[in-house]
Formats: structure tokens, C-alpha cells, sequence
């Protein structure tokens, strides 16, 4: 299966190790699949985490970024191919058309504006592409919440809540990629 994972997460390496270590499992799972990574082209943080162990297990890696943040999230060079946009709206919806599938790792806040950005789209009918959230340590319970607040308050529509998956781990989420988004 030759699929397109885009991965939205962090520019930062977080303190705590199970981050820096989903991060890296992310891209070596990727890679052993033989799925191609997608993600922000950065080689800090936890894009770097992941593009170098994508890499490292002979992955492809396309990174996508920017010309205005070409150099702080100083561009990963080492990748497969580097494509670089004219501005971050280009960013994302290349990152889009590029990918079969999208998982959000934990992130700031531009993890949560392109994971907020692919399921509007996805709301809308631009894309009908599965969408994971990998809730690592808890780390999207808020997020959680806030949707679950935003049904209640009837901004959210209850069946739009099955518009993304929610998985505890990296295996999970490759099952739910496996066996039940992915043909």
C-alpha cells in the first residue's frame, strides 16, 4: 500500500520523551509501511524527529515550506524532495492534494490551526480523507471537550463529530488506517 501520510505536529521538541519518542516512531512506522511522509519541512522539533526517522528507515519525505519560514523552521535539506510555496495557504493546501490521509500529532499553535483547518475542509467536501488524532499522554482532552462543548451549544453538528478518529497511540491509529479508512 503506497499511500501519502501528511503529519501535523510541533516545531518545538517537547520535554516530555514520549513525545519525542511517538514523533520518531511516527516517521520509522511511516517508512516501514512504505507510505510516503508528508509534513511541514522543517528539520527542528518534531518535524525533524520525524523526517530523520523516516529516513533513516529509507522513507520518502516530502517536506513542504514557506519561503518565510524556510529559515526559522530552518528547511530539512536531507529530505527526498523539498517543495517550497509562496506563502502558508499554498503550504496547506499543497500538503492536502499531496496526502491520503492526515495525522495530528501534539503540537502548539499551528498544529491545531492545520488540524482545525483539514477538518473544516473536510466538513465542506473539499476532501474526504481520514483524519487521526493521536491523543498521546492525554494531550487532546481539551480539544476533546471543546468539540463536545461546541455540539452541546449546537455550533458543531453531532454527526461531524465522526468527521476525524481519535486514537491513543500510533498503533491504533495504524489500524484505523489499515483496516477501516484506507481500501
Amino acid at each position: 500500500m503506497n499511500l501519502s501520510i501528511c503529519v501535523y505536529c510541533g516545531s518545538r521538541t517537547p520535554e516530555n520523551p514520549n513525545f519525542v519518542n511517538l514523533a520518531r516512531q511516527t516517521g520509522e512506522k511511516i517508512a516501514v509501511k512504505n507510505w510516503q511522509l508528508v509534513y511541514g519541512g522543517g528539520k527542528v522539533g518534531m518535524m525533524g524527529l520525524i523526517a530523520n526517522a523516516a529516513l533513516k528507515n529509507n522513507g520518502t519525505v516530502i517536506g513542504i515550506i514557506p519561503t518565510a519560514l524556510k529559515k526559522a523552521e530552518i528547511v530539512h535539506t536531507g529530505v527526498t524532495e523539498v517543495i517550497e510555496t509562496p506563502d502558508m495557504h499554498t503550504r496547506k493546501a499543497l500538503m492536502e492534494k499531496r496526502s491520503d490521509a492526515f495525522i495530528v500529532l501534539p503540537g502548539g499553535f499551528g498544529t491545531l490551526d492545520e488540524f482545525f483547518e483539514i477538518l473544516t475542509w473536510r466538513q465542506l467536501g473539499i476532501h474526504n480523507k481520514p483524519i487521526i488524532l493521536i491523543n498521546s499522554e492525554s494531550y487532546f482532552d481539551g480539544l476533546l471537550s471543546f468539540v463536545d462543548t461546541s455540539i452541546a451549544h449546537n455550533f458543531v453538528k453531532e454527526a461531524n463529530r465522526s468527521l476525524f478518529h481519535v486514537a491513543s497511540d500510533l498503533e491504533e491509529a495504524s489500524f484505523i488506517l489499515e483496516n477501516e479508512l484506507i481500501p
